[in-house]
């Protein structure tokens, strides 16, 4: 950081030697830092009561007209530190040869500052020393922001001009700065490993809840007991990342540099984010050519741009729809993709995400699936050449399990049939059934009854007979007229078996 003017405080104001300021008291009996406290403006006034005319962070001169005799000297000194003046200067051989002795016990019992004004030191003197630290002070600041501001331009001209800008701005600002992207990882820091381990946790925590809201905002907070400023980069619900500073309030000079880097921070993620979409569309087609068996093309686009595909045996795992529209998950898989090297396949399918990893290292999307709260299902361990069927069975997992991971391998333990019990199949078996359904309710027929038990005895009238109670012509004779209703031939097996699998739908 470059070298400032000092801060006008009121320890520089009784180091110049022509005004001749003395401290009245003991600097150890004022409050820690009373007299480095920044001094906004110097003020006089013998009022009694001055507050309604002051601010905060300045001092008051007076020559103590307004009091009388040895008294109000308690009240008065309150009402100053109560509207948050810095400290008191009182002119002497005005009105009175010295400082009482009572606004001298005032001073010391509330730690207010408490200096002396000779005579020959005209207040507008102290004023004009003041104005002029503060002058140049503001001119330094704002010295310093151009010279700032010029450094961190030149640095986003580098090769890695992301990660330049951000050591530059710590840099400039003397303090640690970090970026995350919108998956909430930190992808740039400025200076390494400078923040401790639960500090970096803390701190990422409270990024992913800034990136989860989803809002473009500012924000200072306090992170393992230190202040940290947080700025989010990009639009209001599509957040590219957040930068993070270890510092608090900022004053303007220091938000104007730090803006600057928010833009140009915003324009290369931008950048980045056409990329992307560019690399998005290639892994896409690479999706495609592993879908038909052959991935060869696949494995020569992969090598050239992001090393090796996962090594088979592999899982195959889907997401749903929606999370194929999740920047910060897309994200995330870019980030691990190029981190493993290899380890980890992923493309946009048609509904949702498809993610590919060797099966040793399946739970990577049990991971994913808690972090993002997703719906996902996974494929039993194959090869590349059956790597469209795992799909099938990952889309099959997915849409079949509930919220969370749902595995093939679970389903294929419950049966062919467990997949009759859906809204869907139970609509199609009371439209294939309604016909003997709507004879019975208007004639008591008993064909659903009937149909039911012959095939539940496997086509024997005899024992449908006996289970129903009736005689084997009766059945014989329902039977034909379920076929009629039905327009199917109940000797076709097809039929049988459709029929079968409806009641088993209906319960």
């Amino acid at each position: 950081m470059a070298v400032l003017d000092p801060e006008p405080t009121l320890r520089a104001l009784l180091e110049r030697s022509e005004l001749r300021l003395r401290l009245a008291s003991d600097e150890a009996d004022l409050g820690a830092g009373a007299l480095d406290r920044p001094i906004r403006w110097v003020h006089s006034s013998d009022l009694v009561d001055p507050t309604p005319f002051l601010g905060e962070d300045l001092l008051l001169l007076t020559t103590g007209t307004q009091f009388e005799a040895e008294s109000g000297f308690d009240a008065y000194v309150r009402r100053l530190v109560a509207r948050g003046v810095a400290g008191l200067g009182f002119g002497t051989e005005v009105a009175r040869s010295g400082i009482p002795d009572g606004l001298l016990r005032a001073c010391r019992g509330e730690r207010m500052p408490l200096f002396e004004v000779p005579y020959d030191t005209p207040f507008i003197a102290v004023a004009r020393a003041n104005a002029e630290a503060v002058a140049a002070r503001a001119y330094s600041r704002r010295s310093w922001a151009l010279s700032a501001q010029r450094a961190i331009s030149l640095a986003a001209l580098r090769p890695d001009g992301l990660g330049a800008t951000i050591a530059e701005l710590a840099r400039q600002l003397d303090t640690w700065v970090g970026m995350y992207d919108a998956a909430g990882e930190l992808v740039r820091e400025h200076p390494a490993d400078a923040l401790g381990a639960d500090t970096h946790r803390e701190l990422h925590a409270e990024v992913g809840a800034v990136l989860r809201r989803g809002a473009r905002a500012g924000s200072a907070l306090r992170v393992g007991g230190s202040p940290v400023t947080l700025q989010t980069l990009g639009r209001g619900g599509r957040l590219r990342g957040v930068v993070a500073i270890a510092a608090g309030d900022l004053d303007r000079e220091g938000r104007d540099v730090v803006t600057s880097v928010i833009a140009m921070a915003g324009l290369a993620l931008e950048q980045h984010q056409r990329l992307g979409r560019a690399r998005g569309a290639l892994r896409s087609g690479m999706l495609q050519s592993l879908r038909t068996g052959d991935p060869a093309l696949a494995r020569r686009i992969s090598r050239d741009v992001w090393g090796p595909l996962p090594s088979a045996p592999l899982v195959v795992g889907l997401t749903d729809a929606a999370a194929a529209r999740s920047d910060s998950l897309l994200e995330l898989l870019e980030l691990r993709a190029e981190e493993r090297h290899g380890a980890l396949f992923y493309a946009r399918g048609d509904d949702g995400v498809v993610i590919a990893v060797p099966a040793a290292q399946e739970d990577a999307l049990d991971d994913l699936a808690t972090r993002y709260e997703l719906t996902l299902g996974i494929s039993s361990p194959t090869g590349y050449d059956g790597f469209a069927a795992a799909l099938d069975d990952a889309r099959v997992a997915r849409d079949r399990g509930g919220r969370g991971v749902t595995r093939f391998a679970e389903l294929e333990d419950t049966g062919i049939l467990s997949t009759l019990l859906t809204n869907e199949a139970r609509a199609l078996a009371r439209a294939l059934v309604g016909p003997l359904t709507a004879h019975d309710d208007a004639h008591g027929s008993g064909l659903v009854d009937t149909v039911r038990a012959w095939l539940d005895a496997d086509g024997s009238h005899e024992r449908a007979a006996a289970a129903l109670g009736v005689h084997r012509h009766t059945v014989r004779t329902r039977l034909q007229a379920a076929e009629r209703l039905l327009g199917r031939d109940l000797g076709s097996f097809a039929v049988r078996a459709e029929l079968w699998a409806a009641f088993q739908a209906l319960g």
